[in-house]
């Protein structure tokens, strides 16, 4: 399964710890909220510099980080553990396993020696099946090849569940292939995208003479893959438009996929990649097709080929010497990001590990750092949040009795899954060895694929984890109507959890993961998935257009919100992550209101239960990124910027007006009449 599907899919489809009270926690300790405050802002005019800003004045963005907060702060305990685990492995040098996995990974992902003696020679046979190409459809044959081991060529495609029926997985293809993030890298004429494509030129030409062309031949080649990749860039869909599930599914019988790009045998290159046990495929996008199949006849062929060659040496320039990984670092982390600096190859290695052999790692991570009694804990705090939303949703007067009887049967289904899977993958016949990194890097990009490509035709395995356990993230599977926690999400940094409280806990997990997660299955998009995780039309006509007429307040209130220069957050691509966030802070608050220390209403570091639930909400999104990030994130991702993922959604929350004494004429003041009653 290529990089860009997974992300591709993302925008097509789509914890709360019992917490002790104060006395639990460390007097040698300071409170992990109060700390963080900067009592020189007013929570009355940005909640977020007020809730986090002592902190963020007191820690810069390091050089080799892009964003700084909480999840960095995570990364880096979690990033320790990792460490030891694979030293351990390296020393313990066992010949089966995950052990085995692990400590061979670490030993060719550590040695640079090899690495840089090896240079460009471990890619050479692909290079030179490239090299070979004659025909327009040995162009086709060799980017399935390429597929199989993890390189998006022309399009992006993968294996998921069939959206309409839950119970079958279903061969997916979106349109791809491009090396800028997104169609809007082509066409946006803001000063800083407007940088970024006059700099990838420059980065193509780079890997060309990297790889041995002469200076002048590869710009040449560079200014014609810009072009290429910019022909598919105008044919591909825009971000907010991706979000629709029912305009990117489009099921086609293989035997027909001709008449939709008469240029290419797809029958035959199916086949070749693996494709088996089914007989129409879902296309996203059928017009990227169309265009590509245009693109791929009329497109020099030399010009083909080196497209290949150059996403082959981009796509992997990480795992190769070191001139390969520094002009992937300056381009895609400097130039496009702002990083300023390398992360240190541990951690580049580490991260490279987690991608492609995560769940191997994970197997000895839990077994170290997640107990029993804490997948307990999270398990429970997941239904005082899913019976709080039962609760409200009873309560809602403008949703009908027969989709409200529905939604609850949905949100009762939701299966939680916490800290770890049941069962592992087995890696068993996956090869790795301490030769070459890329190669090893290679080889387990296509064990992924094949082991995707294995569940076609096979019943949907609902018991498979899509992040593995150290992973510090969250998700909802609209297919299978559930959420996913992993161990790592629960990680407060610096603390147990006997050191944190209620409030705290309700807010940082209950309110900003599991509530969030929950939401998601009635959010623009999950909401139109029924409880087995079908998409059909399950609501009535009237609460739909009552849905979304209240869900557009806040696609227009994020719409107004300008982070940086004049780039607006986009309020309906967004919308989803919005919603969930707003969600998930008010159920994850109801939840919070029936526990005992909200009861007793005591004071914890000078401030109240209501305000530290705020204030532990805040914490989780505790972070600040470099201008250039931020400006790619706006135009990229799907979820707003940190900062107005607490300011956006708490004018719309009642009990945040009560918590902080917020007033008319108040920066974070919404008149009633303009805030969003949804939930």
């Amino acid at each position: 399964m290529n990089k860009q599907f997974m992300s591709l899919l993302a925008a097509t489809s789509l914890l709360a710890a019992c917490g002790s009270s104060e006395s639990g926690k460390s007097a040698s300790k300071p409170d992990p909220l109060a700390s963080h405050i900067d009592t020189t802002v007013s929570p009355a005019d940005d909640f977020f510099a007020f809730a986090n800003g002592a902190w963020i004045k007191a820690n810069p963005i390091p050089g080799d980080e892009v964003n700084y907060g909480i999840g960095e702060l995570v990364d880096k305990e979690l990033r320790e553990r990792l460490l030891k685990i694979n030293s351990d492995a390296l020393a313990k040098n066992e010949r089966t396993g995950a052990g085995q996995l692990i400590g061979d990974f670490w030993f060719s992902a550590m040695d640079t020696v090899s690495i840089e003696k090896n240079g460009i020679t471990p890619l050479k046979p692909e290079l030179d099946k490239i090299a070979a190409i004659k025909t327009r459809p040995e162009v086709m044959a060799q980017a399935m090849r390429m597929h199989s081991y993890g390189s998006s060529v022309f399009f992006s495609e993968g294996v998921a569940q069939d959206p309409k029926n839950s119970e079958m997985q279903a061969y997916h293809m979106m349109q791809g292939g491009l090396g800028l993030p997104n169609r809007d890298y082509y066409f946006s004429t803001t000063p800083r995208t407007e940088k970024i494509l006059a700099l990838y030129p420059s980065y193509i030409a780079k890997l060309f003479v990297l790889a041995g062309t002469d200076s002048v031949a590869a710009a040449k080649k560079a200014r014609a893959i810009v072009a290429l990749e910019t022909t598919l860039a105008k044919a591909s869909r825009k971000l907010e438009d991706l979000r629709d599930p029912y305009a990117n599914y489009n099921k086609i019988a293989i035997a027909k996929l001709n008449t939709l790009t008469p240029g290419i045998d797809w029958p035959t290159n199916l086949t070749q990649l693996g494709v088996k046990h089914v007989d129409s495929v879902i296309v996203g996008q059928p017009e990227f097709y169309k265009a590509l199949d245009k693109a791929l006849a009329t497109t020099d062929l030399e010009t083909l080929k080196d497209y290949l060659t150059f996403h082959l040496l981009s796509d992997y320039a990480e795992s190769l010497s070191k001139p390969f990984v520094d002009a992937h670092f300056d381009f895609y982390a400097r130039a496009l990001r702002g990083a300023q600096q390398q992360k240190e190859r541990s951690r580049r290695m580490l991260e490279a590990e987690q991608g492609v052999i995560g769940e191997a790692l994970g197997q000895l991570f839990v077994k170290e750092y997640f107990s029993d009694k804490a997948k307990a804990r999270y398990q429970q705090i997941v239904e005082n949040v899913r019976l709080a939303y039962k609760a409200r949703m009873e309560k809602l007067d403008w949703m009908s009795d027969s989709t409200k009887k529905k939604a609850i049967n949905k949100l009762m289904a939701i299966t939680k899954k916490v800290g770890y899977p049941d069962k592992w993958k087995d890696f068993s016949s996956l090869k790795i060895d301490r030769g070459p990194f890329v190669l090893n890097m290679m080889r387990s990009a296509e064990w992924l694929n094949q082991y995707s490509l294995n569940k076609l035709g096979k019943p949907v395995d609902r018991n498979e984890w899509d992040m593995t356990p150290q992973t510090y993230n969250a998700y909802y599977n609209p297919s299978n109507n559930e959420i996913v926690l992993p161990a790592a999400m629960m990680t407060v940094p610096g603390y147990t959890d006997e050191e944190l409280d209620d409030a705290l806990v309700y807010g940082y997990m209950a309110a900003s993961t599991v509530g969030h997660e929950i939401t998601h299955g009635f959010d623009d998009e999950g909401r139109q998935f029924d409880e087995k995780g079908n998409l059909c039309m399950w609501w009535a006509a009237a609460d739909t257009t009552q849905f979304n007429k209240r869900a557009d307040v806040l696609v227009q209130q994020f719409n107004k919100m300008v982070p940086i220069d004049t780039i607006h957050i986009n309020g309906r691509a967004t919308l989803g992550e919005n919603l969930a966030d707003l969600g998930g802070i008010l159920i994850g608050l109801d939840a919070f209101k029936q526990t005992e220390a909200y009861k007793k209403g005591e004071k914890i570091a000078g401030y109240t239960q209501l305000q530290r639930f705020f204030l532990g909400y805040a914490l989780g999104w505790m972070m600040v990124q470099r201008p250039e990030t931020l400006a790619d994130r706006l135009l990229t991702d799907v979820h707003s910027p940190a900062k107005y993922r607490v300011n956006g959604p708490f004018p719309n929350v009642p009990e945040f007006y009560e918590a902080f004494n917020i007033k008319p004429g108040d920066k974070m003041y919404l008149a009633d009449s303009l805030r969003v009653h949804l939930w």
